[in-house]
């Protein structure tokens, strides 16, 4: 553990103590996530290549054995939430405390006796940025309670009761990927997931061995999964399966893509919806051949070609993301797309080690001259998913 988690770790445990009167049993952190490649792919059985960043979010947390959820987060402020376990009611709850409080409720729900807890939590995973702030919330809880009540739960497990959470306590339609990369990514590699059986393989992914780096744009432009633009395209995409006759879009091969297409006929918005998918889990087969290759530098234009589909077919980017990544294409990007579900939120960069600073700046000054926020750039390094710190 580095000093700056450790830190944290102290940090949050010393406010647990003034908030809650006596040491916690004990500190776990979680972290926000990169997807480098598959978007919108996860809710449609397909494949996706997030990896964890540094950034996580932190919980300090004690077992209680009355029946009381007592809740605090250091970025919202405010008094100390207090809930009935035998209470929590799906959609219940519009506060920051749905998700913790979710996560309570779904383990319960499968028959695990959760029988209350105190937890303080602070979180350096930038909100709306589209860097899973919230799957990091889910699942620092999960595996604080996992922990602390013996449950025996392994990482997907508490990936999938954190989705369920956010699924139906909080009424927001995300898939599996972000709180499977919160739970299972390793330090110094990308997980290669497939989202219908869960099964993984981790992928060696050191870019700066190779001279080259990841930034993190973060536009400043927030986003929330629970509003209806993205409920819609889940829709489409579940439509356009029916409509093929498959279980999901997964089952499209790329090869008949064509075909399929043609089939829609003149429903032009789910063949666009189809169109991404099909060719994005493509290319994610792809950039895991590249990197297990070795030819690391070849996934630049992969990821562009991502990008292109995310905004003109799947019609979830937005003015901000695309000048990040037409700029930083202009100056010397070896590729670039944006990153999470869109409507706002980050672009990542992949860039060569000596083109950082230019590259940085040509974003910068894009971003001034168009009259938007300046934005938030940061290195990408692959980091350890979920664990005990304390």
């Amino acid at each position: 553990m580095s000093e700056s988690s450790a830190a944290a770790a102290e940090a949050v445990a010393a406010r647990f103590e003034e908030l809650y009167g006596s040491a916690p049993d004990g500190v776990w952190a979680a972290p926000g996530r990169v997807n480098l490649i598959g978007e919108h792919t996860d809710y449609n059985d397909g494949f996706v290549m997030p990896f964890a960043l540094p950034h996580t979010a932190v919980a300090a947390v004690s077992r209680r054995d009355d029946g009381v959820l007592r809740l605090h987060s250091d970025d919202i402020g405010g008094r100390v939430v207090e809930l009935a376990v035998d209470d929590l009611a799906p959609e219940s709850d519009k506060r920051w405390t749905a998700y913790p409080a979710g996560v309570v409720w779904a383990l319960r729900e499968v028959g695990h006796a959760v029988t209350g807890a105190d937890v303080h939590l602070a979180s350096s995973v930038p909100a709306g940025a589209g860097l899973s702030s919230s799957a990091a919330l889910e699942v620092v809880v999960a595996l604080a309670l996992n922990d602390l009540f013996g449950l025996g739960l392994r990482g997907w497990q508490l990936a999938r009761l954190s989705q369920r959470a956010e699924n139906v306590y909080v009424g927001a339609p995300v898939g599996i990927m972000d709180q499977t990369a919160s739970a299972c990514c390793e330090a110094g590699h990308a997980l290669f997931l497939d989202t219908r059986d869960l099964s993984q393989r981790q992928i060696p992914f050191d870019l700066a061995a190779e001279g080259m780096r990841l930034l993190v744009v973060d536009t400043q432009v927030k986003h929330s999964h629970s509003e209806g633009e993205y409920g819609k395209r889940r829709e489409g995409c579940e439509k356009g399966a029916a409509l093929l006759g498959v279980d999901a879009l997964r089952d499209v091969p790329y090869e008949e893509l064509d075909a399929a297409l043609a089939r829609l006929g003149d429903d032009e918005e789910v063949r666009r919806l189809v169109r991404h998918v099909v060719t994005e889990d493509h290319r994610v087969e792809q950039v895991v051949s590249l990197l297990e290759s070795g030819d690391t530098r070849a996934i630049g234009p992969l990821l562009i070609e991502g990008h292109a589909s995310l905004r003109d077919d799947f019609r979830v980017s937005c003015p901000e993301l695309d000048l990040v990544v037409d700029t930083a294409v202009s100056a010397g990007a070896l590729g670039a797309r944006m990153t999470g579900g869109g409507f706002g939120g980050s672009a990542i960069v992949l860039v060569e080690e000596g083109d950082v600073p230019a590259v940085t700046k040509a974003v910068e000054e894009a971003f001034a001259a168009a009259g938007f926020t300046t934005p938030r750039v940061f290195e990408a390094v692959p980091s350890a998913g979920a664990r005990r710190v304390r």
